[in-house]
């Protein structure tokens, strides 16, 4: 048998564009070659349970194999193989696939869909890597021949006579120079663990060595011996695979530290399980992140019938739960003609919103079957929940539920309690309720215990996302507005009616005010008198809530740029009812009086943390002088 012919195209020159640009990166091969491999061998499976193959399957594992001396490497299956004529009609009409035509003639058999090819391209891959391309196969076809079929990158191929003696196909890539780096051993057991490690055949990729059990030596003790056994690569099972009534949390957990083999165990996972409107399999996990709002986008893995994909999945999980890890399984995920990239559909938004809804379903769930775990473990899921509520209105809407707020006492409060809890105290003249919160609690604990003589409760916000978790309470809850514990001095964070009168006279607090002036010499301080309780501090230094703000928000990247660069402006409260601000009146001379007032300014200073460097070492010298 000895024919030759020019492959069919429809486009010029389009072996350089699949060479080059069809796909980014040229370790794809590897996995659209195995997945050809396993496709193939599914596909044996199939015809065997319909009853339309009844020879024997025997091994049906796929090996991956590479020789350094003769610069090949090969993969090899013992599925359906091929005829010259299906060789002529798979491999020579490009873009041709042969799983969209088996699925379509076997689409009722249930388990269709585990056919992995899709678009007929993967085989045009090896030319990346490849000066020449040659196939051994022999059809599982009563009485078919060997073909053997070579092509060198041009659109000019060769079939005849093959040489294999069994059902399958080898695929052997002669590798071009630029190449040669994947004739390395990890290299190539570093591709196949990242894209076929939970392919539903086995792949055989060299051997391994393995210690096993040799009898026991005179003391009665095991005695082991080294062997060599085939590397199988990967798991066929996976347990997104498996129905979650027959897995235990071990499983889980130890499919986790499969996945991720350093990390700390997750707090909790969900598994993903839906064949209506689209079929979508997987298992999400929660790790711990406390605080650390830093994205990492390869944590969850895309696979498309156990085939890898990407771990670039922003578009079917929600942003907020890009923290999460674990992977997610679908056909019905539409991606671009390499598998490399997801395309815009409607699938992709069905999706997003499935996982929305099961994510907030399970936090509901686990909130409303033990709160006191749940609060446990709200330090970590937090962040999640608070950025859900920001990003997502429908999250928010069911999230409200099991949203935590947690103060400075360490008690936890849904948004409903909490309301119904502070506002008797911190509702204020206007009837508008007012939130206090501190973002540093040890660095602003003068400030809560202020607020708390007052009979006042001070939250938690100390997370990354709570600028925006601020902002996001302030629109849904009504009339309510939130206020960091230091932006004013407790008196006025929340207006009443009644006060505390100025004992001091126009002209007393006219002195004072010109004493603090000249004694601080800085016009980014803005200084006032005010009648406090004789119990607050003689001098209270705060930045203005919203300015504050706008500058945090900027930070952040928030689109306040403008704030961001300017400078930081600052109020300072003398207290006129203190007593050291009579003594400050009462002092021998002006010197004194600078004295006693940078004194207490730096005391104020030194609450906030705005004292530093020098000022802090005058500060200390001044002190140590004082005492």
């Amino acid at each position: 048998m000895q024919e030759k012919g020019t492959i069919s195209i429809h486009t010029e020159n389009i072996f350089p564009i699949i060479k080059k640009f069809l796909y980014s990166d040229h370790e794809i091969f590897l996995r659209e070659l195995v997945s050809n491999a396993v496709d193939a061998t599914q596909k044996i499976k199939r015809l065997a349970q319909l009853g339309q193959y009844g020879g024997e399957l025997g091994d049906i594992r796929v090996e991956v194999a590479f020789d350094k001396d003769k610069k090949t490497i090969t993969i090899s299956d013992r599925g359906l193989g091929m005829t010259a004529d299906d060789v002529k009609k798979y491999i020579n009409q490009i873009a041709f696939s042969g799983a969209t035509e088996f699925m379509e003639k076997f689409k009722d058999s249930k388990d269709a869909n585990e056919i992995i090819g899709k678009f007929g391209l993967g085989f045009y891959s090896a030319f990346m890597v490849a000066d020449k391309v040659e196939i051994q196969t022999l059809s599982y076809q009563n009485g078919a021949e060997a073909v053997q079929w070579t092509c060198d990158g041009s659109t000019e191929f060769e079939i005849a006579k093959g040489s294999r003696k069994d059902r399958g196909t080898d695929v052997i890539l002669y590798l071009n120079a630029d190449s040669e780096e994947f004739l390395d051993k990890w290299k190539l057991q570093g591709i196949l663990d990242k894209y076929c490690k939970f392919l539903p055949v086995p792949i055989k990729f060299g051997t391994k060595t393995e210690s096993q059990e040799d009898g026991t030596d005179d003391k009665g003790e095991k005695k082991w011996k080294s062997v060599e056994v085939d590397n199988i690569i990967n798991t066929t099972s996976p347990i997104w695979t498996k129905s979650p009534s027959d897995l235990k949390d071990e499983d889980y957990l130890a499919f986790y530290k499969e996945l991720y083999p350093f990390g700390e165990d997750p707090l909790f996972w969900i598994h993903l399980n839906v064949d209506y409107p689209f079929n979508l399999t997987g298992v999400l996990y929660f790790p711990k992140v406390k605080n650390d709002f830093d994205f990492q986008k390869n944590k969850i893995k895309l696979f498309s019938r156990q085939v890898f994909i990407t771990d670039e999945v922003k578009d079917i999980v929600p942003e907020f739960l890009m923290l999460l890890h674990g992977v997610i399984d679908s056909p019905d995920i539409p991606l671009n003609v390499s598998r490399s990239f997801l395309q815009a559909d409607s699938n992709v938004k069905k999706i997003n919103t499935y996982i929305t809804k099961k994510v907030a379903d399970k936090l509901g769930e686990l909130f409303k079957k033990d709160r006191k775990v749940y609060e446990g473990k709200w330090n970590d899921i937090g962040l999640f929940v608070k950025y859900g509520m920001v990003s997502e209105d429908k999250f928010a809407e069911k999230a409200k539920d099991f949203a935590l707020l947690k103060n400075t006492k360490g008690e936890f409060f849904t948004l409903s309690e909490y309301r119904e809890k502070v506002k008797p105290f911190q509702t204020d003249k206007s009837e508008q309720l007012v939130y206090l919160y501190a973002n540093d609690v040890a660095k602003q604990d003068a400030f809560i215990q202020s607020a708390n003589k007052k009979d006042y409760d001070v939250l938690v916000m100390d997370s990354p996302i709570d600028n925006h978790f601020i902002q996001h309470l302030e629109m849904k809850e009504e009339k309510t507005s939130l206020k960091r514990v230091d932006a004013d001095v407790a008196e006025k964070l929340i207006e009443k009616d009644a006060s505390y009168a100025n004992l001091l006279n126009e002209e007393q607090s006219k002195q004072v005010k010109e004493i603090f002036e000249k004694a601080i010499d800085n016009k980014a301080y803005s200084i006032s008198i005010e009648g406090l309780s004789p119990e607050e501090m003689p001098v209270t230094v705060t930045m203005d809530e919203f300015m504050r703000r706008m500058k945090e928000m900027a930070q952040m990247g928030g689109g306040m740029s403008f704030y961001g660069s300017m400078p930081d402006n600052y109020k300072v409260a003398i207290n006129g009812n203190h007593p050291v601000i009579d003594k400050i009146l009462k002092a021998a001379d002006e010197a004194e009086q600078s004295k006693l007032a940078k004194q207490s300014f730096d005391l104020a200073l030194l609450a906030q943390g705005l004292l530093t460097g020098k000022d802090l070492t005058e500060f200390v010298k001044r002190s140590v002088g004082m005492i």
